[in-house]
């Protein structure tokens, strides 16, 4: 099989915070600014930067460009505009539903399969599980135990029993760890078509293979809780794979835990639009439509449709051309808004290096095996040939044909930038190369583990666990 390439990565590319969303726009400079500002000050929760007036004046901008970035301020739940004679714009504590919004939004764009989202799951989940043995504590205990109990009384629903990945996610004490899987269930929710009698044995199989995960990380036992998390994911995947169900929108917003939350109806109709998009299989340059016809066929208002249009622009999804032949234009995809988004959030929890690092490792281990099990033309090693270590480990995950593992990877390796005069790691690419070219995949694993250690010796913590 060949590696495919949806990713918009070249090796030369140096992935960076730094540059603007929606390049040349003002608004969406002014946004940047703005929570730049916000970050600076130390994050003021209730704080209120100042009234529209007063805020145009500090940003020199037009009332118009202003109101526009504050829609994205908004859009990314950093601050709210608060009307009335003692509004302004006052600073918000963010949620992660704006940064999985981005991933999602992108990841839905770039192509990616129920076997891409389920490939990641199986490397970063059971390290979740491992992580909250070891940092289990007696209110995470209830909380499990609760959640036990839920399933039990209930008929349990895919989507929830989604509530217990998350559950082990967000005690394992990694934020990173947490939004990636909160991610990730979203993903697989969509592929979601109901149940059936094959669903009814799964969710039942599903919940005893609960009691048990839960049983190990009760005990604090990691190794078994990450093994019992792996043959679970390894069953939820042969279950959906012989389902094979299409990735299609659901037609509601979905917030990590599959409930329909706070989102804004332009968001609801940017969904709309990529799931079209996606539908039909229409390519970059392909008009999907004039704002009159989009308006007639989406069924809203001018003003709704233009703020969707400015989501999917700053998302590079989309743009709007005007004059005659013009529309709505297809981009190709770019990730900077997504890592902006996930960047604002970890450091707003405090993400330390330790926690990137711990889950950038599993990911390369996880690139490593994808991309041993491809044929490549042209061959791997002039692939990846002269890259600086950054490039050369992106284009590596690029290679896998995943693009929930590429992106994840280039976040991971945006944050955690390497020491400013790094040790030179050529001969090391060149060993983890000649082993995958040789099929070697564990020689490879070995290489790329003793590589990661010597850039960062937290960066793999602990081995992997077996699979099933």
């Amino acid at each position: 099989m060949a590696a495919s390439d949806p990713m918009p990565v070249t090796g030369s590319e140096q992935p960076a915070l730094t540059a603007d969303p929606g390049a040349g726009k003002l608004a969406a400079r002014v946004a940047l600014r703005i929570e730049r500002d916000i970050a600076r000050a130390g994050w003021p929760i209730g704080h209120v930067l100042g009234s529209e007036p007063a805020l145009q004046e500090r940003y020199q901008v037009s009332r118009q460009v202003l109101r526009e970035a504050i829609r994205l301020v908004e859009h990314h739940r950093v601050a709210a505009m608060r009307r009335g004679p003692f509004g302004g714009l006052v600073v918000c504590a963010p949620d992660a539903r704006a940064a999985t919004s981005a991933m999602l939004m992108y990841l839905e764009f770039a192509n990616t399969t129920l076997e891409h989202v389920l490939a990641v799951r199986l490397a970063v989940e059971p390290l979740a599980a491992a992580l909250a043995a070891e940092h289990i504590t007696e209110p995470g205990i209830a909380e499990l135990r609760g959640l036990l109990a839920d399933e039990a009384a209930t008929c349990p629903h895919p989507r929830s029993l989604n509530r217990l990945h998350l559950a082990l996610a967000r005690l394992c004490g990694n934020p990173a760890l947490e939004l990636f899987v909160q991610v990730l269930c979203a993903l697989t929710a969509r592929y979601d078509r109901g149940p059936n009698a094959a669903s009814d044995r799964a969710l039942a199989d599903a919940h005893q293979a609960h009691r048990s995960i839960v049983a190990a990380v009760v005990a604090g036992e990691t190794s078994p809780a990450q093994f019992r998390a792996t043959e679970h994911l390894t069953a939820l995947r042969r279950h959906l794979r012989e389902r094979r169900p299409p990735l299609e929108a659901t037609g509601a917003a979905e917030t990590p835990n599959g409930v329909a939350g706070d989102v804004k109806l332009a968001e609801l109709v940017a969904q709309q639009i990529i799931a079209e998009i996606r539908t039909n299989d229409w390519g970059p340059g392909t008009v999907i439509g004039s704002e009159a016809a989009l308006l007639d066929r989406l069924n809203i208002g001018r003003s709704v449709l233009r703020e969707a249009v400015r989501l999917l622009e700053y998302h590079s999804i989309a743009y709007m051309r005007r004059g005659p032949g013009g529309g709505l234009i297809i981009n190709r995809p770019d990730p900077t808004a997504s890592v902006q988004a996930i960047a604002r959030h970890l450091r707003y929890r405090g993400t330390s290096p330790g926690h990137l690092c711990v889950l950038r490792g599993a990911l390369e281990l996880e690139s490593v095996n994808h991309v041993s099990a491809l044929t490549h033309d042209p061959p791997l090693d002039a692939e990846l040939a002269g890259l600086a270590c950054d490039d050369w480990h992106l284009r590596l995950a690029q290679l896998s044909g995943n693009p929930v593992l590429w992106l994840f990877l280039r976040i991971l390796i945006t944050l955690r930038s390497l020491p400013a005069d790094p040790p030179p790691t050529d001969a090391e690419h060149d060993g983890i190369t000649t082993a995958l070219l040789g099929e070697d995949r564990a020689l490879a694993r070995y290489r790329m583990r003793h590589h990661l250690r010597r850039l960062d010796p937290v960066i793999v913590g602990r081995p992997s666990a077996p699979r099933p």
